[in-house]
């Protein structure tokens, strides 16, 4: 049995609804993963991320190897225990923390060593590091060890780094055990079209179980993002399931699934609401904002989120006012509901064959809320 398997259902133009088959059940695509950094999608129980409509989450393989450390996950049950989540889990390899966070860096061909942002101890990572700390943690879905190149970086630069990406996942699928989980590879080249077709080139060789796009919302125009992802899901999109790292803007993901993009993650929903963003068909409402003070209403008159269906907008701002921890969860309940319930729309109109009627009503009704 294949360890990850894309079954597509339906298509409208380029966006396509489906299954990805896990060895721990279907995930409906296209799919948002919330984030799970540190084994819990912050402020709430595994059954409300769930009851939300996920049905896949991501993991954090740096923060879970540094504390309480991958060993010791596996020697409690591995993460699906720890945590108590029983769907599926998608881990990141833990270079993209490796590159952002931790200090004094020094990358060769064998990995990259690094110091701990916790304590400042030595410690290295490679592929095949990545893949059995991964595999510790007991994940359904691996990535492997990649470099993401810094925004700006040059062409010279980035095509070294994809070359040796390339190295570096066939040295992780070598490492991969029997019983491991399935291993998708990750594209790379940055805004240069020729560079993104030389890496899925290269990552296509080796078989992997999907591919994913990285490198990419980190500071370039949305419109260069949107042409790199139009260039690049169809040399990926028939060898299993798309993954578009790091993106989670609701007019961002409603664009990139009719390019064709199954999976998204990002910490977009749960991070915002922690600075009291809450996101609405109108854009983002500020709800620190007085002009919410006594408000009556809920955030969205018909949405059935848990928030929407008991609290007003004048008490989700006393509470977030008031530093009460209870402003958190609603606000990321209310989030969650919001971007996976998209997602959900977006399925349906996918079977209806309608995605472009919308998208379009979809990103009208943002764009006039920003006037």
């Amino acid at each position: 049995m294949a360890r990850l398997r894309y079954q597509q259902t339906a298509r409208s133009g380029r966006a396509r609804a489906g299954l990805l088959h896990t060895r721990r059940g279907a995930v409906r695509t296209p799919a948002f993963m919330p984030v799970g950094t540190q084994a819990t999608v912050k402020t709430l129980m595994p059954e409300e991320v769930a009851q939300a409509g996920a049905d896949m989450i991501l993991a954090n393989t740096y923060h879970l190897s540094l504390r309480p450390g991958a060993e010791e996950v596996a020697a409690l049950g591995g993460l699906h225990r720890f945590m108590a989540w029983d769907g599926p889990i998608l881990t990141d390899s833990g270079g993209f923390q490796v590159f952002s966070l931790a200090a004094n860096r020094k990358l060769d061909e064998s990995g990259v060593s690094f110091r701990s942002h916790l304590d400042g101890s030595a410690m290295s990572l490679g592929p095949e590091r990545a893949v059995q700390a991964q595999e510790l943690l007991g994940s359904d879905v691996m990535m492997v060890l990649d470099e993401c190149p810094p925004p700006g970086a040059d062409r010279a630069y980035i095509a070294t780094a994809l070359a040796r990406d390339a190295r570096w996942a066939a040295r992780a699928l070598a490492a991969r055990s029997e019983g491991g989980g399935a291993l998708m590879g990750i594209v790379q080249g940055g805004v240069y079209h020729d560079l993104r077709r030389r890496s899925a080139e290269l990552l296509l060789e080796l078989e992997l179980d999907g591919y994913a796009l990285g490198g990419l919302s980190v500071g370039e125009p949305k419109e260069i993002m949107m042409e790199v992802i139009e260039r690049t899901v169809p040399l990926v999109s028939g060898a299993g399931p798309v993954y578009l790292m790091g993106v989670g803007d609701p007019a961002d993901l409603v664009r990139a699934v009719g390019l064709g993009v199954d999976m998204f993650d990002c910490v977009l929903p749960t991070r915002t609401a922690r600075t009291g963003a809450l996101l609405t068909a109108r854009g983002r409402m500020n709800i620190k904002n007085a002009r919410y003070k006594d408000d009556p209403r809920p955030v969205e008159p018909d949405c059935q989120c848990p928030t929407c269906r008991r609290f007003s907008r004048a008490y989700l701002r006393h509470l977030y006012m008031a530093g009460e921890l209870l402003a958190y969860r609603l606000n990321t309940l209310h989030n969650l509901h919001f971007v996976l319930g998209l997602m959900e729309r977006l399925r349906q109109a996918i079977a209806q064959d309608r995605y472009e009627e919308f998208a379009r009503g979809f990103l009208a009704e943002l764009e006039l809320g920003q006037q």
